[in-house]
C-alpha cells in the first residue's frame, strides 16, 4: 500500500508525549500533525495506544548460516517484529564465521532473501584477518565485532598487536565483547580443582567474574582513548566497569559508548537456582548490587543503549550439565515487554525507554533516517496496547527454539501493530507476512 494514516495515537518521541496523527507515503513519514484529514490506502486507529519508533536491537545472534536448527534469520527477525523490533544487527560468530568480505556478502544475501525486518551484519575480527577487516565499507555495514573473550570458532582476539592494529587503523565503529580469557581460565581451574566437574550454573559468575570483565573493558577503552577509535562496548554487567564511561556529553558526541542488555537488568545471580542454564550467558548475570548499579548508570547516561544479545539454543542443549551447556538465551520477542514492565514499576519512563532502545542505537551507529518519528524518516513504527495483558507461554513464543526464560511471566501491555518501512508487518498481534525489510545504511565518511 502506498499511503498509511495512523490516527489519534499517543506519540512518544524525542523525550515528549503528544497526541497526533502520522501520514506515511511510500514507506516514508510524510507528515506529523495533531490532526491529519486526508484519505489513505489504509487508516489505523491508534486511539488509546502508545506509538513509538521501531526498536533497533544492536546485538543479536540469529544463528544463520551454520546453526539453523537453533534459529534462523527468518524466524528470529519475525519474533523480533512481534516484540516491536524493526531493525537488528547480527553477530559474525556463525559457521563459517564471518571473517572475510565474501562471507559477509554471502550473509547479506541471506538477509536480503530471508529477513522480516531491517538488518545489518557485523564484520568479524580474528587474530589474523586485519586486511579483510579494513576492507569493510562503513556506509553499509554496522561495525567491526571483536570478541575479547572466548567465542564460537576462530574469533577470540587476544593478540595485543592485532588489537592495536584494529583500533589504530579502522575508522569504523568497533563493538567489543569484553571478558579477559586468561582470568576466566584461571577461575575455572580454581573452581574445578576445588569442587570438581559436577558444579552448577551458580558458578558461572564466579568463573566469568567481575575482574575478567573489568580488565577487558579497561583494555578496550584504553585502546580507544589512545587511538581516538569509535568504540561501543557491549553488554556491561558489573558496577566496577561503569567507572570507565562518561555521562557528561551527549551520546552523539561520544567516541566511547556502552550497552546494557535486558537480562542483566532483569535477572540476578539469585535466579540461577530456579532457571539454571536457561540464564547462562556470556558475560554472566551477576549480583543484585551489579544489577542495581546498571540501572543507575542507564538512567544517568553512562549506559547508552538497551539491547538483547538474543542468542537461542535448543532446550536439549540447555539441559546438559553446566560445563557442557552453551551460553545464551532468547529475548528479542520480549525486550520491549520487559522494559515496559519496569516502567509499570516506576523504575523507568516510556520516554527513556524510547531513548535507549530507538533513538540512541540510531545515534550510536549513525543509522540513516531511522530511530525517530520524524518527517522524512522511514516509517518504522510500533503501536502498543497498554490495556491488553500478555502471558509468555509456549503457544505464543515465536523463537525457533520454542522456549523462553520468561515463561509464565504476565505483562500488562501488548505489541499490537508494527510497521516496517511503512508496511504493516504485524497487525492486532498477528504477523501479516507483508513486511518490507531493507538493509540498513549509515551516515559515515
Amino acid at each position: 500500500m502506498k499511503t498509511v494514516l495512523i490516527k489519534n495515537g499517543t506519540i512518544i518521541n524525542e523525550g515528549k508525549k503528544s497526541e497526533g496523527d502520522i501520514l506515511i507515503k511510500n514507506g516514508i513519514i510524510e507528515k506529523l500533525a495533531p490532526v491529519i484529514d486526508t484519505k489513505a490506502d489504509k487508516t489505523i486507529d491508534a486511539t488509546g495506544f502508545i506509538v513509538i519508533p521501531g526498536i533497533i536491537d544492536d546485538q543479536v545472534h540469529f544463528r544463520e548460516p551454520g546453526n539453523e536448527y537453533k534459529a534462523d534469520i527468518r524466524t528470529e527477525s519475525t519474533a523480533g517484529v512481534m516484540g516491536g523490533v524493526t531493525s537488528y544487527m547480527d553477530m559474525p560468530n556463525n559457521n563459517p564465521p564471518i571473517l572475510d568480505q565474501i562471507q559477509l556478502q554471502n550473509k547479506y544475501e541471506i538477509g536480503r532473501k530471508q529477513s522480516y525486518s531491517n538488518y545489518s551484519f557485523y564484520m568479524g575480527a580474528s587474530n589474523d584477518n586485519i586486511e579483510e577487516v579494513l576492507k569493510t565499507d562503513g556506509t553499509n555495514v554496522c561495525g567491526i565485532k571483536i570478541f575479547m573473550g572466548s567465542s564460537t570458532g576462530n574469533m577470540l582476539v587476544d593478540n595485543i598487536a592485532t588489537l592495536e592494529a584494529i583500533f589504530s587503523k579502522s575508522s569504523m565503529l568497533i563493538a567489543t565483547h569484553c571478558e579477559d580469557e586468561n582470568t576466566i581460565k584461571s577461575n575455572q581451574k580454581f573452581v574445578l580443582d576445588k569442587y570438581g566437574e559436577a558444579i552448577g550454573p551458580e558458578y558461572h559468575p564466579v568463573i566469568r567474574d567481575h575482574e575478567s570483565c573489568y580488565l577487558s573493558s579497561k583494555l578496550a577503552v584504553g585502546l580507544a582513548e589512545k587511538y581516538n577509535s569509535r568504540l561501543h562496548v557491549l553488554h556491561l554487567t558489573t558496577e566496577r566497569e561503569l567507572e570507565l564511561f562518561r555521562n557528561d556529553i551527549p551520546v552523539d558526541k561520544k567516541r566511547i559508548t556502552a550497552e546494557v542488555c535486558v537480562h542483566h537488568l532483569y535477572f540476578s545471580e539469585a535466579d540461577y537456582s530456579l532457571l539454571g542454564n536457561k540464564i547462562k550467558c556470556n558475560p554472566a548475570i551477576k549480583s543484585e548490587n551489579d544489577r542495581l548499579a546498571l540501572w543507575k548508570a542507564l538512567l544517568n547516561g553512562k549506559l547508552d543503549v538497551v539491547a538483547t544479545d538474543h542468542a537461542p539454543h535448543t532446550l536439549e542443549e540447555k539441559n546438559r550439565p553446566y560445563l557442557n551447556a552453551p551460553s545464551g538465551l532468547p529475548l528479542i520477542q520480549h525486550s520491549l515487554n520487559l522494559m515496559l514492565d519496569f516502567r509499570d514499576k516506576n523504575i523507568i519512563t516510556i520516554e527513556i525507554i524510547v531513548e535507549k532502545m530507538c533513538h540512541n542505537p540510531a545515534l550510536v551507529y549513525n543509522i540513516r533516517n531511522r530511530g525517530f518519528i520524524r518527517e522524512g524518516y522511514w516509517a518504522d513504527i510500533v503501536l502498543i496496547d497498554q490495556n491488553k495483558k500478555y502471558t509468555v507461554n509456549t503457544q505464543n513464543i515465536a523463537y525457533k527454539c520454542g522456549w523462553s526464560p520468561l515463561e509464565g511471566k504476565i505483562f500488562n501491555s501488548t505489541v499490537d501493530t508494527v510497521l516496517v518501512n511503512g508496511t504493516v508487518a504485524l497487525e492486532k498481534g498477528k504477523i501479516t507476512g507483508n513486511s518490507n525489510p531493507m538493509r540498513l545504511d549509515f551516515e559515515r565518511q
